[in-house]
């Protein structure tokens, strides 16, 4: 029963245990959570970008859902996630004001952002609305392999494909620019992606439904970051 579950949970080795690899996960992302929210009290708006931090809402908000309907469960994470959502938004409330109260060209550029954002926020809003329909629509149009992609725990009508693809988009650039020069590479920041993007890749493989998609994000992730942090490492202290 219950007790004998539990006991065989307790006596779960550590390499396969997507507890164990989803909390070191979630520890990890903290440190990306964290630098967000060290910047709102320690860096000025002017130095915070419209674009990347509504890329990070939306790329939080993802995996504040996917967090929750993974097998099994990852609290930590989604807490993780959640509160990224909140630190990034307080980032951009004080960039539009700080864009605001400049006036000028400043203004306007604000106000193109909003309404770029307000559009995003309102088809990405019907897009999920519409989801069930389409995916019905493909799945019984019987269309072989790509009404099965349709139909499938993973496919593209859920969160557990949108997940890891705005972890592409936002790790594509990093991952391609190997010449970055060394003076912008903040150590903490790329301690953090390595570290994330180690135990994120063998989580991926453990919870349900299996995501070779995030592995293999998470993979090139950790190449990349580690990398740069070897170059970091032996420009400043080697």
């Amino acid at each position: 029963g219950g007790a004998a579950a539990a006991a065989a949970a307790a006596q779960e080795h550590w390499w396969t245990s997507a507890v164990f690899w989803g909390n070191l996960g979630a520890v990890a992302a903290w440190g990306m959570t964290g630098s967000a929210i060290y910047d709102a009290v320690s860096a000025g708006p002017e130095l915070i970008s419209l674009k990347m931090t509504g890329v990070l809402i939306v790329y939080s908000s993802l995996f504040a859902r996917w967090a929750w309907v993974v097998r099994p469960q990852n609290l930590p994470l989604m807490v993780c996630h959640m509160a990224n959502v909140l630190a990034q938004c307080n980032q951009l409330r004080r960039a539009f004001e700080a864009k605001f109260n400049a006036g000028g060209d400043e203004a306007k550029e604000a106000e193109a952002w909003a309404g770029r954002m307000a559009g995003g926020a309102l088809g990405g809003a019907a897009i999920i609305a519409a989801g069930p329909t389409l995916q019905a629509a493909v799945v019984g149009a019987n269309m072989g392999p790509l009404s099965a992609f349709a139909a499938a725990e993973a496919g593209p009508f859920t969160v557990h494909f949108w997940a890891p693809m705005s972890k592409w988009f936002i790790s594509g650039a990093s991952m391609l620019e190997l010449d970055r020069p060394t003076d912008k590479i903040s150590l903490a920041q790329y301690s953090a992606l390595t570290m994330t993007g180690l135990f994120f890749t063998r989580y991926s493989l453990l919870v349900k439904p299996l995501n070779l998609n995030l592995a293999a994000v998470n993979a090139c992730l950790f190449l990349s970051s580690a990398w740069h942090l070897g170059r970091k490492v032996k420009a400043d202290y080697l």
